[in-house]
């Protein structure tokens, strides 16, 4: 279901995939500093995630500064939650590369403003955590500042998430963190000898499973 998300005078650019059964969560997804909404493994996540009884909004926001797209996040969270069409107990925001940047900076700010629990937590796929070759300045501050639980989906030879750095900044964030690591997957989660579906199948399971246990966590 595409919809046209409200955005200062603008709109972004939105896609409902939706789920048989009604859902009770969702997942808001959105694309790196490169590419829209339809990059390949985001329309994979959602469509796989869909099929398996989860809510998947994904949305294009274009623009390489990360407050603007912080801000374009937020404003898609705030839209979900006031949906009539969709009504959900809980989300987990989810990016790719920067949109997993964006989204941590939202559930930061948004656990500052109030004790609200519809953010559920938060999937990053392949974090940006330096950039190539500049190892020295970590983007790790929102994370230590994260209390809800956190799955990184990073390949082992991402130029831009050294491997032994991520593993560090996780062993001091408060957050429940999970790191799932592909095998000498790039930034860009591409695998000599690997088809991108394959990559896709066991980065998409990695996240659904993650999801359900989360989700489960909360019920019991």
């Amino acid at each position: 279901v595409k919809v046209k998300i409200p955005f200062g005078n603008k709109y972004l650019d939105a896609i409902f995939s939706v789920p048989k059964k009604k859902s009770t969560y969702g997942v808001i997804l959105t694309h790196g500093a490169g590419g829209d909404m339809n990059f390949p493994h985001l329309v994979s996540l959602a469509a796989y995630l869909a099929s398996h009884g989860v809510l998947c909004l994904r949305f294009t926001c274009k623009g390489l500064n990360i407050a603007y797209r912080t801000k374009a996040f937020k404003t898609v969270v705030e839209y979900l939650k006031l949906s009539d069409d969709y009504k959900l107990s809980g989300v987990f925001l989810a990016g790719r590369s920067m949109g997993s940047r964006a989204a941590a900076s939202v559930i930061r700010q948004l656990s500052q403003d109030d004790d609200d629990d519809f953010i559920q937590g938060l999937i990053c796929l392949s974090y940006p955590l330096h950039q190539p070759k500049l190892q020295s300045k970590l983007r790790d501050e929102d994370l230590l500042f994260i209390r809800c639980p956190v799955l990184f989906v990073s390949g082992s030879a991402d130029e831009m998430c050294e491997k032994q750095l991520l593993e560090g900044v996780a062993s001091k964030m408060k957050a429940p963190k999970k790191i799932h690591w592909v095998g000498k997957a790039n930034h860009g989660m591409a695998v000599k000898g690997r088809t991108t579906e394959d990559v896709m199948e066991e980065i998409n399971a990695q996240v659904f499973s993650w999801l359900r246990e989360n989700i489960e966590l909360e019920h019991e």
